[in-house]
């Protein structure tokens, strides 16, 4: 089993925009500066392979924010992250544990699980391809689907999408 933590590799939130004033928001890239995950892989049989992570919500920093009337400004930043912080990721944690791998050949598999955020837990599929050292994957959540209201703004008229994506980047240990 190896521990896995920021050192080595990411895990990335993308959001986006829509409503009738969409044109002034912003599509957000954040990434979680503190996470560990417990990692067991067996390379003689993937599907008994094993992961266990846990992301600090309060941890999340807004790397870009593309598009909008006007350049995310370190103001906009913060209230951002205060936002995702406070209102979002009530909770502090976000947890998964894998449940099940399945080979999908050509180094790619899913990795289906329980994701647990703001106390409310869902089984999500992540497809993984591994390339050397390099596993990294993306999928999808509904925000309503863990008891997550979608921000807004301007009554309404600007909001986070429903759907954000998830992705994971990481190199792991040799050996």
């Amino acid at each position: 089993m190896a521990t896995l933590g920021p050192g080595d590799g990411s895990i990335k939130v993308y959001t986006k925009r829509e409503g009738l004033a969409s044109r002034v928001g912003h599509d957000l890239t954040l990434e979680a500066s503190r996470w560990n995950a417990e990692v067991t892989v067996d390379p003689d049989d993937i599907t008994r392979s094993s992961v266990s992570a846990t992301v600090d919500g309060g941890s999340f920093e807004v790397l870009e924010g593309q598009g909008g009337a006007m350049p995310l400004s370190d103001k906009d930043r913060a209230d951002i992250r205060k936002n995702v912080t406070q209102k979002v990721l009530t909770s502090g944690q976000i947890q998964f544990r894998s449940t099940a791998v399945e080979s999908l050949g050509d180094g790619r598999f899913a990795l289906n699980g329980d994701l647990t955020i703001s106390g409310a837990g869902r089984p999500v599929r992540i497809d993984l391809t591994q390339s050397g050292e390099r596993v990294s994957g993306r999928t999808t959540i509904r925000q309503t689907d863990f008891g997550i209201k979608p921000s807004s703004a301007m009554l309404g008229a600007l909001k986070v999408a429903d759907s954000v994506d998830i992705e994971v980047d990481v190199r792991l240990p040799s050996g």
